[in-house]
């Protein structure tokens, strides 16, 4: 690691978190579930009309750091992700309710 772990405050959880959910208003994405954490994001959304998982992530980093810097949340060099970040596709039912049953409560 490059600089110390960063952690969301409660104030930066709910500018994360609001942001997620107006990308996917204006995206046109379903917010299936979202669970905004002191040091991670995990959200289930489906993207398959608009991006891939990796630029829909991409887009929702992108995203959530601006806010974030003009809500003064976060300074505006610091690194706040990783490089990248996990990306799954969900084929089936079955898979589906697994990952939004991790997302929302093994956290």
């Amino acid at each position: 690691m490059r600089s110390p772990p960063f952690v969301l405050s409660d104030d930066a959880r709910a500018v994360a978190e609001a942001v997620i959910r107006k990308h996917c208003e204006i995206r046109k994405r379903r917010l299936i579930a979202v669970n905004v954490r002191t040091n991670h994001i995990h959200l289930v959304v489906d993207c398959r009309e608009s991006a891939s998982p990796e630029t829909a992530l991409e887009q929702f980093k992108a995203w959530i750091t601006r806010r974030l810097r003009e809500a003064g949340l976060v300074g505006t060099d610091q690194r706040i992700w990783v490089e990248h970040g996990s990306t799954r596709w969900i084929n089936k039912p079955d898979d589906l309710d697994k990952a939004v049953n991790y997302t929302i409560n093994m956290q």
